[in-house]
């Protein structure tokens, strides 16, 4: 998960900042304390040379003032349990020579060389500490403290080291840790995206938990479950709505085919009757006339194959008097004749052919004329939009989930993407028969460099099951 990446990627950052902020104040301490105890070295050395010198005027008996001062050797061990280890400190008495006294070297590792770098070009070179010694109120020598080499450096790095192997054990546990507790407090976050992206394939009956341990997704659960309930009722309602209009539809088209049939189809007979007549009549004295009345009879014939053929599309009747499996076949028969040939733009006609998988005879009507028109639609879009040499049609029945596909394949070299993207009414109605009966559309590229695609539309369970038992 990105997000849990990205947080324990923020916590680390934060770490490595405290970290190197740890550090960086351990330096500073460091060579603070350096200055503090390099002056106090200084202060201690001085107190002490001026105790060996009045010990040694007064064991000589010269304390008077004006005396001759008589310095002793101050490097004894009393006097370097008063230097600090990693410290020299050198006394020059007036007329003498100074002499240097460095304690006790630190122990430890030296540090690298880039930290020894990095500390003197923060610090710079820590410079030495004077201090003059007097002696009836005159002065009597100096007092020089200084570093040992490298002395700084090594405190640092000694200090540095310790902090920073315990805050890299802690940062260790903390990301460890946070890796954990961060990681849980987002598993809600995943749970979340998958029902969005079950809501985005159209299952509105995904539902969120509570989740009580956060708040914050709590919320957000309820959001999406009051959002989900809404699209589930907003769904049913247009499916509803969907249904009547098509059932409307349904009903205009009998009934417009009732009248068609009732009323061109009495009148074409009567005009074809009629037109025999005159031509039989006047054959032998209008000639010409009696030919006119013969392509009368014809044209009034094309008009009645015309209205057979929009009767048929408006009202398939074979779907009341064959069934469903019948009219299907009877539906190809037609295209295959439709076709025969070379016709309707194509070099070659194409074949259809329909492949039935389970029974059908027990399909309710209303989703019977949806099949049908559904599958009617799929082989003219084929036909229409591409250059097809065999349309397969295939309905395939499954008792076990009480659905119905219907797919219809082609070799016709259309794009299944601009059927999506630029579909006309056909398609559109398509899906909404789909959706109205709370199936699924899905249009991709077939095998052999075509079209593929296919409606599952479910039913009721009860009526389907004992059909086909």
């Amino acid at each position: 998960m990105r997000l849990l990446v990205s947080l324990i990627l923020q916590v680390v950052g934060v770490v490595a900042l405290c970290l190197f902020g740890a550090a960086s104040w351990v330096m500073v301490d460091v060579n603070r304390s350096i200055h503090s105890e390099l002056t106090a070295s200084a202060q201690r050395v001085q107190r002490e040379a001026v105790s060996l010198a009045w010990r040694e005027m007064t064991f000589r008996g010269s304390v008077a003032p004006g005396a001759e001062f008589a310095f002793p050797d101050w490097r004894s061990s009393d006097t370097l349990r008063v230097i600090s280890p990693g410290y020299c400190v050198s006394v020059a008495w007036s007329g003498w020579a100074p002499r240097r006294l460095c304690g006790i070297r630190n122990a430890g590792s030296e540090p690298p060389a880039w930290f020894v770098a990095l500390n003197e070009a923060m610090f710079g070179p820590i410079a030495p500490v004077s201090r003059t010694i007097t002696l009836y109120m005159q002065e009597a020598g100096q007092v020089r403290a200084e570093t040992d080499e490298g002395a700084a450096a090594r405190a640092a790095w000694r200090q540095v080291s310790v902090v920073v192997g315990v805050s890299a054990a802690m940062a260790a546990a903390i990301g460890l840790l946070s890796t954990v507790v961060i990681g849980h407090a987002l598993m809600p976050a995943e749970r979340i995206v998958r029902a969005l992206r079950r809501l985005e394939q159209g299952d509105h009956a995904v539902r969120l938990p509570s989740f009580r341990a956060a708040a914050e997704f709590a919320h957000i659960a309820r959001a999406f479950n009051d959002l989900t309930q809404r699209l589930a009722e907003t769904t049913a309602e247009r499916a509803a709505v969907t249904r009547r209009l098509f059932q409307v539809q349904e009903e205009e088209r009998r009934s417009l085919a009732r009248d068609l049939h009732d009323e061109f189809g009495q009148c074409l007979t009567a005009i074809t009757a009629m037109s025999d007549a005159i031509a039989a009549a006047i054959e032998a004295d209008h000639q010409e006339v009696a030919e006119e009345a013969r392509e009368i009879v014809v044209i009034t014939r094309r008009m009645m194959a015309t209205l057979r053929g929009t009767l048929a599309r408006l009202r398939p009747p074979e779907l009341d008097e064959m069934g469903l499996e019948r009219s299907l076949d009877q539906l190809v028969a037609t295209w295959n004749a439709r076709l025969a040939g070379a016709g309707a733009g194509h070099a070659v006609a194409p074949v259809y052919k329909l492949d039935i998988m389970g029974g059908l005879t027990g399909v309710p009507a209303q989703a019977a004329l949806s099949i049908y028109r559904i599958a009617q639609e799929c082989l003219t879009n084929a036909t229409r939009h591409g250059r097809p040499s065999e349309v397969r049609l295939q309905i395939a029945a499954d008792a076990s989930r009480s659905v119905i596909r219907v797919t219809v394949e082609d070799d016709g070299g259309g794009d299944p993407a601009r059927l999506i993207s630029q579909s006309g009414h056909g398609i559109l109605g398509i899906r909404e028969r789909v959706a109205a009966l709370g199936g699924s559309f899905s249009a991709a590229a077939a095998a052999d460099k075509g079209v593929r695609v296919s409606a599952l539309i479910p039913l009721e369970s009860t009526v389907f099951t004992e059909t086909l038992a």
